[in-house]
């Protein structure tokens, strides 16, 4: 399994010793407000193992830690497009309000961007960021990617409609 250090964190393999740290990181209503529904508010022990069970699971793994001080702060990860868009991945990441406005998460998906290009051979990433989420989209945009179109009223988040901007980089041409 991969580690990347990434200057103000690590990027590395879900272990299970992670719970008591993704528990007490993912449950906060402010992390979940940013993410889809699938990311539970609140954010349970047993949430954090069925997780932590099917991160562990996955080979090669899409989905690594944001470690700080060798702890579990945050996740990243990416879902990789089928049939005619196997050559994308949709990134996502998440990282716990503790560590926000550290330089944290740029440090993160900078360092998670060429590993997964080499790792799955691909050649273009997009990200969905809610509008309320200007924090989410510096990011992105610190790291590469340029916003490429708005989906008017595209996410049901907490009984309100929300845009969601779509940004996307293209990736240094990497063979599979």
């Amino acid at each position: 399994m991969p580690v990347i250090e990434c200057g103000l964190c690590v990027l590395r393999a879900w272990r299970p010793r992670d719970l008591d740290s993704l528990v007490r990181h993912a449950n906060n209503p402010n992390v979940a407000a940013t993410l889809r529904d699938r990311f539970p508010f609140p954010y349970t022990r047993t949430a954090g193992r069925l997780w932590l069970k099917a991160a562990l699971a996955l080979r090669p793994a899409t989905a690594l830690a944001i470690a700080v001080d060798g702890e579990g702060v945050g996740g990243v990860g990416i879902e990789i497009g089928q049939d005619v868009n196997r050559h994308t991945a949709e990134l996502g990441y998440w990282l716990g309000e503790a560590c926000w406005n550290r330089g944290i998460a740029t440090a993160a998906v900078q360092g998670f961007i060429p590993w997964a290009a080499q790792t799955f051979g691909l050649q273009r990433m997009t990200a969905k960021v809610f509008e309320n989420n200007p924090a989410s989209a510096r990011v992105l945009e610190k790291c590469g990617f340029e916003r490429e179109g708005i989906l008017r009223k595209n996410a049901l988040k907490d009984g309100k409609l929300l845009d969601e901007w779509v940004y996307g980089v293209i990736l240094e041409p990497i063979e599979p």
